[in-house]
C-alpha cells in the first residue's frame, strides 16, 4: 500500500488515553466525549459545529439541493484514498450534478470495535483535507460503535446540502435527439484501485483511485454555459453503462457510444482484461458524464480541457431516435452491441 498516504506526519494525533475504539466509545460517556472533543470536534471544528447542538441552524439566499449517501468501502484505505475523503467527495459530487454549490455536511460514523486510533484518526484527516479543498463545512454528525465482528472497521453515512446556481437547469426532461455526451476524464479507474488489492487479487499496479471533489468544475459548466448543460451524472456503482442506460430508459430515447473514444488508461484497461471485468460497469469517484446541446459539446470540452482533472475530456455519444431506450455501442472493429443495465453485483463494497 505505498500509495496510502500517512497523514499523522501532517497532523499529529492527540494524545489519548487508549489506542483501540471499544464498545464504551459508543456508550455516550466519557470516552465518547473524549473520543469527539479531542477528535472530531478539535479537528473540524467551524462556528456551526461548535455549538455541539443536535442539529445545525443554515441560512440559505435560494433554491437548496439535499442528498444521502453511505460508504461501506473495503478495504478503508486503498490507493490515491480512504473512505474518509471518499465519503466527502462522494457527497459533494451529487449535490454538484444537481447543479447546486455543496455547502453543509453531516457526518455520521459507524465503528467496529478494535479500530485502532490511528486508522480513525488517518481517516478524520482525510476528511478535514477533502472538506477544506472542496469548500464545505460538517455541522452535525453522530457516532456510533458495534461490536467486533460487525462492522468492517468503519461505515460512513453523510447527508449534504448546497445552494443551486442560479443558472442551473439539470433535468432529464431536457435531453432532446442529437444532445452529445461527454465524459470528463479516464473511466473505470477507482474500482480497479479498489479491486487491485483485494485478497487474492492482487497484481504489481500503480492505479489510484480517482476520488476527487468536481463542484467547481461543475460550476465553470454552468457559469459558461448554463441551460445547454442538460444533465450531470457521476458514474459511480455501475459505471458508465448503469448511468447511460438509466438515461436512455428515463427519455424513452436511443444512446450511441463509441468504444474507440472511450477514455481509459492503458493500466486500468489491462487490469479489466486480467479480472475479466467491462470498464464500462467498473465504478468510478472522480468523473462525470455530461448530457449538453450539440452545438455546445465542443466549447464544452474545450472548457474541460483547462482543468487538471479533466484532460481526457471527449465526446463519446449521442442521443439518438433510434433504437429507443437502448444504448448501442460501435466497437473498435465496427461491431454493434447493446449495453445493458447490470444485473447483481460486479464489484461488491467499492464505495
Amino acid at each position: 500500500m505505498s500509495n496510502r498516504r500517512k497523514v499523522q506526519l501532517q497532523c499529529p494525533m492527540p494524545k489519548l488515553d487508549f489506542d483501540v475504539i471499544t464498545l464504551g466509545h459508543g456508550s455516550g460517556g466519557i470516552l465518547t466525549n473524549q473520543l469527539l472533543d479531542k477528535g472530531v470536534f478539535d479537528l473540524l471544528k467551524n462556528e456551526i459545529l461548535d455549538q455541539r447542538h443536535d442539529g445545525a441552524f443554515l441560512e440559505f439566499d435560494g433554491r437548496v439541493a439535499f442528498t444521502t449517501d453511505s460508504f461501506v468501502v473495503s478495504p478503508i484505505f486503498f490507493p490515491g484514498g480512504n473512505i474518509g475523503d471518499l465519503a466527502i467527495h462522494g457527497t459533494v459530487n451529487d449535490l454538484a450534478m444537481c447543479g447546486a454549490t455543496p455547502k453543509y455536511l453531516s457526518l455520521s460514523f459507524i465503528i467496529e470495535e478494535g479500530l485502532k486510533m490511528t486508522e480513525f484518526w488517518e481517516v478524520l484527516y482525510a476528511i478535514k483535507d477533502a472538506c477544506e479543498q472542496s469548500g464545505v463545512q460538517i455541522v452535525t454528525g453522530d457516532t456510533k460503535v458495534v461490536e467486533r465482528g460487525k462492522g468492517d472497521k468503519l461505515f460512513i453515512n453523510t447527508t449534504g446540502i448546497g445552494e443551486l446556481h442560479p443558472k442551473a437547469d439539470i433535468s432529464v426532461a431536457n435531453i432532446k435527439v442529437g444532445d452529445k455526451i461527454i465524459v470528463s476524464d479516464q473511466i473505470a479507474t477507482h474500482g480497479i484501485a479498489i479491486m487491485s488489492i483485494r485478497k487474492g487479487l492482487e497484481f504489481e499496479t500503480t492505479i489510484k483511485s480517482d476520488t476527487r471533489y468536481l463542484n467547481y468544475i461543475v460550476e465553470d459548466l454552468l457559469d459558461n454555459f448554463d441551460s445547454d448543460v442538460h444533465l450531470l451524472k457521476d458514474p459511480t456503482r455501475g459505471g458508465m453503462a448503469t448511468v447511460l442506460t438509466e438515461i436512455a430508459r428515463d427519455t424513452g430515447l436511443g444512446i450511441d457510444i463509441d468504444q474507440k473514444e472511450l477514455p481509459i488508461d492503458d493500466q486500468v484497461k489491462g487490469a479489466c482484461e486480467i479480472l475479466g471485468l467491462d470498464p464500462l460497469y467498473v465504478a468510478n469517484e472522480g468523473i462525470f458524464i455530461c448530457v449538453v446541446s450539440a452545438d455546445k459539446a465542443d466549447e464544452c470540452v474545450n472548457l474541460l480541457h483547462k482543468h487538471e482533472h479533466c484532460t481526457h475530456a471527449v465526446i463519446v455519444g449521442e442521443v439518438v431516435d433510434e433504437h429507443l431506450r437502448q444504448v448501442v455501442l460501435t466497437s473498435a472493429i465496427g461491431g454493434r452491441r447493446v449495453v445493458n443495465m447490470l444485473v447483481g453485483e460486479q464489484l461488491p463494497r467499492i464505495c
